[in-house]
Order: structure tokens, then sequence, then C-alpha cells
């Protein structure tokens, strides 16, 4: 997925949104793995946050469509098989054998996504009610949805931002995956962008429970894909299994708001307009308040000042941006070259 480049209304609001964003990361720490379950309440904010900017009349609701849409396709109940899935699981004590059946359950749910959902789409498919209008998905609503139905059948799982891919190209947190973490204790990466369900990114951005914050991290690989380590980017220094957690669900909602400041018609991607910029700048406002931490979208409101013209916001933001990343280990081009502009 690409995304190289990434960017008050009120002097209030931007004094707010300042203080939010040096707000101490342990009050943004998530406790364990982030829970969000395919049936439960917290996965349903993400759903809400969508359906909240649909058209009207509006689409059937997500689960409604997916769990008709499965049953269609496959002849059986998507909660079924989840619910069966989740009985073999507990019934499996050998750590060995139920991690071939997580990874099992892992690939099952790759290949129903992508054949429920098969469109691949940058400029929609972040919403859900796009997921049910068009068809469409982009990689952090892929990612998520697999990770909340690996929940529901009892897994370990949830969500990681990549900055490096497997070839080696580096991106500003341009694409995201589901992480899976085995009874095995070995991760693993599933992607839905990929015809195959496990990938071996080797930079990846996730929540470093020691440290209380994100980290960017590079990532070595033993046989067949599972995870061997991490490595931290900002001092060199092994990431141990037990401390790497997905992101939380504060950052991934504040992310979805990020897409749609990105890709707002008239928005900072492409040809802008004043409407354009200005919702822009109120989903990226939006995302920085639900996850102050969250440097993509900090960076991006920035990028949305400058073109609004209102330079002192804009340095302002790319100067809060670049301290983010360098405590988080890594500076992007994009915020590198943001950074000589803002200091200029």
């Amino acid at each position: 997925m690409r995304m190289f480049r990434r960017f008050s209304r009120r002097r209030v609001l931007q004094g707010l949104l300042g203080g939010l964003v040096l707000w101490s990361p342990a009050r943004a720490r998530p406790a364990g793995f982030p829970q969000y379950p395919y049936r439960s309440i917290v996965f349903g904010r993400f759903l809400d946050d969508s359906y909240a900017l649909a058209p009207t009349p509006g689409p059937k609701p997500f689960r409604e469509w997916l769990e008709a849409a499965y049953q269609a396709r496959y002849q059986e109940s998507l909660r079924q098989a989840l619910a069966q899935r989740r009985a073999r699981l507990e019934a499996t004590p050998d750590p060995r054998k139920r991690a071939a059946l997580e990874e099992a359950t892992a690939a099952w749910l790759h290949r129903a996504v992508k054949a429920l959902i098969p469109r691949f789409s940058l400029e929609r498919g972040f919403e859900f009610f796009n997921a049910v209008r068009f068809g469409e998905r982009q990689c952090l609503l892929q990612s998520v949805l697999i990770a909340g139905l690996l929940q529901e059948a009892g897994l370990e799982a949830g969500v990681a931002m990549v900055w490096k891919n497997p070839l080696g190209q580096e991106s500003n947190l341009g694409h995201a995956v589901a992480l899976l973490r085995g009874s095995d204790g070995q991760d693993r990466l599933v992607d839905a962008s990929d015809p195959t369900p496990f990938m071996r990114h080797p930079g990846l951005y996730l929540w470093d429970a020691s440290a209380r914050d994100y980290r960017f991290v590079e990532v070595s690989f033993g046989p067949e894909g599972v995870v061997r380590g991490y490595t931290r980017l900002a001092d060199g220094r092994p990431l141990p299994l037990g401390q790497a957690r997905p992101l939380d669900t504060a950052f991934l909602r504040s992310q979805f708001d990020y897409y749609r400041g990105e890709r707002a018609p008239g928005g900072f991607i492409g040809p802008s307009t004043p409407a354009g910029l200005e919702a822009s700048a109120r989903f990226l406002e939006r995302a920085i308040v639900r996850q102050p931490r969250n440097p993509l979208a900090v960076y991006g409101l920035g990028y949305v000042y400058r073109k609004q013209g209102r330079l002192e916001a804009a340095r302002k933001q790319f100067q809060r941006a670049y301290r983010l990343y360098l405590a988080q280990g890594h500076v992007p081009p994009g915020p590198q070259e943001a950074q000589r502009w803002a200091e200029a």
C-alpha cells in the first residue's frame, strides 16, 4: 500500500491538540493484548465509527451482511464455524498440535475474508460500510477484521503496522497486517493483501510494553515464516516476545481516521480544495485526539495545515511528529524533510 508521503481551525483546538500530542505514553498504555472479538461491543465501535459516515439510506449492518455472505458461499453459519474452531482449539492441549490448528484457522480466515470482500481499494476500502456496498477492503480493515475473528475463535491476535516490506521497500507506516501469537510462543503475520496467508515483513510498528510506547522494530524470521524475534530500532536491543504487543484500539481508531483524512475528496492527496482540506483536517484532528502518539496522524495534520497556508500551525505539527518518530525509533524521509522545512 502506498503511503510514502504523509501532512485549527481554532486556537483553542490547537492548544488542546498540542497538549495531547505531548501526553505521557503511560496514559496510552494498553493492558495486555487488545481485545476486540468480532461479536464484541469493542469491535462494534469500529463499525459505529464507519457507519456514522455512511450515506443514507444506510447499507445493511456489516456483521449481518458478512454472516449472510458467508452462509451463502460456504453453506454454514460463520458464528457456528467460529464456535467450532474455538471448541477444537480448547480441546487440543498439545502446544504443537494446537499451534498447527491456530495456523490453519488463520489461513481459513485469510481465504474467507478475501473471498467475501474481493476488491482491494485504497480510496474507499477502509470503511466497513463500503465492504457492504462495493465488496471493497483495504489493509487496515482486513487486518482488524481478521484479528477480531481470530479473537472470536479464542486466539491471541491483533494488528501491527508495516514500515518495511519483504522486498526491503520502506514506507511511512504504509501497510497493516494481522498478528497471531501462537501457543508455540511464535508470532505469524497474516496479510490478506497477499495470495498466501503468512508474510515476512521485516519492519513492523507495534507496542513495546516494557517502554510503554509504540516502537519501530526489525523482525527476524525462522522456518515457515514464524517470527523468531524483534529488535528495536531505537537502541538496537532485542524486544522480548512477551513485551511485543499489537496496536491498541485507540491507535486503530486513530488510524481509521487518518485514512479518512488522507482520502477525503479534495483533501491533501492530489488536487486539493478548501472544503476537502477542511475535511482532512477534521478527521486528522480527531485521529490525534483518539491517539496523540500516532505519529502519522500528527505528521499528516501538519501537511494539511501547510496546504491551507497555516504555516505556524504546520511547523508545530511537523516538529511534534518528528519528536514522536524519533522517540519511537525511526524517522522516515517525509518527516525528516518536514522537520527541515519547519526549522528553516
